[in-house]
Parts: structure tokens; C-alpha cells; sequence
């Protein structure tokens, strides 16, 4: 933790704040409820955890062995850091879908992207964020990827080394049910020619790897 104050010192202060202490793999987390986020976040960041390292979120729709009985549907995740003495924290929120955050952006101006970011694949709005537009998706795009419930369809995902992600193996292993989540053909994306000399489909084509079949 900081150099003035300890481990203990710290987890006082955020359980005061209605922080329900956990932790997996030592790594230490405190759920707050959303009215007091802000608040968290800014004494971390006034007592030696100044980096915010990422902000993510976790959808518990379909998530194998949680159970949702009187929780909230997603998790919010800051994770946040000390550079001078090492010392990482995670601080959890819950919220169901409709739910807003406010925003940490007045805290760490890094936090714009990743709020972007979650509300990209989540569609979880952060309430007062100063340019809330999508990240990765296209802008036409309906839904939100990182959603258990988003359809992923069934083209198959394509990449220039051969493998492919199929949709129905892919949600298979997600779920647990099934180890395969990719698929391999040893060839490359379909009229691309690969280091053997065919394409994803198996036909052989001509013409140096990585470059359009001729």
C-alpha cells in the first residue's frame, strides 16, 4: 500500500465507506455501491494509488457457477495502482442493465477511453463522461459484443494465419461445455494464399503468403 498508510489502514478507510472486502489470487477487491465509487476512487488516488491501470466489465448473465440470486446483472471493475510502491486494489460496483455510473474522468483523464470502452461492450452509461461515443465497434453496429446475450452469428471469424473462430464452438467453450473454441484448416483466409500454398477452403492458390490469391 502507500508509504504512510498500510494494507490494514487502507481496507479501514474503504470499508467505511461501505466497502465489502474479497479476494482471489491476492489480489484484493472492495465492492462499494455506485454513490460512493467516486468517492473511493478519489481518496485511492490522493493516498498513493495514482495510476488508474484499466476499467472493465464483467456481464454474470450466463456466467458458469455464479449465482445471480439477488445480484446485479454486470460488475464494474477500476483497477487501480501505486507505482512507487507496487501496490494494486481493485474497486467493484455493481449495476443492472439501465444502471448509470458517474464518471471517473475528473479523477484520471485516462479513464475517458475505457469508459468508452465498457460502454462499447456493455452499453453500461457513465453519467457526466464529456465525449460517451463507441470505441471499438462501428457505429452502426446494434448491440453490445461483451454481452453474454449478444448474438455472435454464425459466419464464421476469420484470420490471415488460417485460424477461424465458429460461432456455435466458440459459445460451446465459453459455456464450459465444450474445450474447442477455435478451429484450424492450415490454410489461410479465402483467396489469400497461405505458407502451404491454399486457402482457408483448402484450394490451392498461387502467389506469395499473405498476399491476394492470383
Amino acid at each position: 500500500m502507500t508509504q504512510q498508510l498500510g494494507r490494514q489502514e487502507v481496507g479501514n478507510v474503504l470499508e467505511a465507506l461501505g466497502g465489502r472486502r474479497s479476494e482471489f489470487k491476492g489480489m484484493v477487491s472492495y465492492t462499494v455501491e455506485k454513490g460512493r465509487v467516486i468517492e473511493a476512487l478519489e481518496w485511492l488516488r490522493s493516498n498513493g494509488f495514482e495510476m488508474l491501470s484499466d476499467i472493465f466489465g464483467i456481464d454474470w448473465l450466463t456466467y458458469p457457477g455464479f449465482d445471480r440470486t439477488g445480484e446485479k446483472r454486470f460488475t464494474v471493475a477500476y483497477n487501480v495502482y501505486g507505482v512507487e510502491n507496487g501496490s494494486r486494489i481493485f474497486i467493484r460496483v455493481s449495476v443492472d442493465d439501465g444502471e448509470k455510473l458517474p464518471t471517473a474522468t475528473g479523477i484520471w483523464r485516462s479513464a475517458s477511453f475505457m469508459e468508452r470502452e465498457v460502454f462499447d461492450m456493455f452499453g453500461i452509461e457513465f453519467e457526466g463522461h464529456p465525449d460517451l461515443r463507441k470505441l471499438l465497434t462501428p457505429e452502426d453496429l446494434d448491440g453490445h459484443p461483451h454481452r453474454k446475450d449478444f448474438p455472435i452469428g454464425e459466419t464464421p471469424t476469420l484470420f490471415n494465419d488460417g485460424r477461424y473462430l465458429d460461432p456455435a464452438a466458440f459459445r460451446a467453450g465459453i459455456i464450459g461445455s465444450d474445450a474447442g473454441l477455435t478451429g484450424w484448416k492450415g490454410g489461410a483466409r479465402k483467396g489469400v494464399r497461405s505458407d502451404q500454398g491454399l486457402d482457408l477452403v483448402g484450394h490451392e492458390v498461387t502467389g506469395q503468403p499473405g498476399e491476394p490469391a492470383k
